[in-house]
């Protein structure tokens, strides 16, 4: 009888976080199944991605559209993509059109890009894009994302004049050191019943996208549906060959 293959590092790695995920969201009262897992795989070789695709997890974020569009089309069609963080309006053709099965779009700060990412949709006849909204809750001007001041008013845009789009719910960074405090959360939060209220939704079809690696658990305790995990499962990355976006 053959060995048993050693389960990789970063397969290892995922089933810790996602026993974790369950922990946190046990402790907050909610069914695990609400809160999706990002395995955020920017950097990382496609070899690597495919091993946790392997081990049965479905849902990837990358960060670099050069990166991305490399990439997707060397891995599996039933992959849930995310890009996340900001993006120039001339790489919205350039990312839609490589990565087909680009399921949401974290990053939508302002009405520009919502704009842009609607046409490019239409145009390419593809479904229609879910997106979060960013919002800046650490009030740090090198930060991308609205003010939270703005964000009912860009959410409307998105639900009333991008009919390619599907606004989905609101999505926060953090802090430079990509963590966030308990007021970060409660910022995003508080974005969320003012949003809810103006679009008439109700508070489960508004997502809240927060929390990483070093704050994921926290952020589920305090209502996160979608965290964003890149080093803990895949390990430190390299950036040296990191193309703007």
């Amino acid at each position: 009888m053959a060995a048993p293959a050693v389960e990789g590092v970063a397969v290892t790695a995922l089933r810790s976080v996602l026993f974790r995920v369950r922990q946190a969201a046990e402790r907050a009262g909610t069914q695990p199944k609400r809160v999706r897992v990002v395995a955020v795989s920017k950097t990382k070789p496609v070899s690597l991605i495919r091993q946790i695709y392997d081990a049965g997890h479905r849902c990837f974020g990358e960060n670099y559209v050069q990166e991305f569009v490399q990439k997707a089309p060397q891995l599996p069609e039933d992959i849930e993509w995310h890009f996340i963080g900001h993006l120039q309006s001339n790489k919205v053709k350039t990312l839609l059109g490589g990565v087909p099965n680009l399921a949401f779009f974290e990053g939508v700060d302002n009405e520009k890009i919502a704009n842009h990412l609607d046409h490019a949709v239409s145009s390419l006849g593809r479904n229609p894009l879910k997106i979060f909204v960013q919002v800046n809750t650490s009030g740090e001007p090198s930060k991308s994302g609205i003010d939270p001041s703005g964000c009912v008013r860009l959410a409307e845009h998105v639900k009333s004049h991008c009919p390619h789009l599907e606004f989905s719910g609101l999505m926060t960074i953090g802090m430079p050191d990509y963590t966030s405090t308990p007021e970060n959360f409660r910022t995003l939060s508080k974005c969320r019943v003012e949003v809810c209220k103006a679009l008439g939704m109700t508070e489960d079809q508004c997502e809240l996208s927060m929390g990483m690696s070093s704050d994921f658990e926290q952020a589920i305790e305090m209502g996160s549906t979608n965290v964003r995990i890149g080093s803990t499962i895949f390990g430190p990355r390299d950036y040296s060959k990191k193309q703007p976006n």
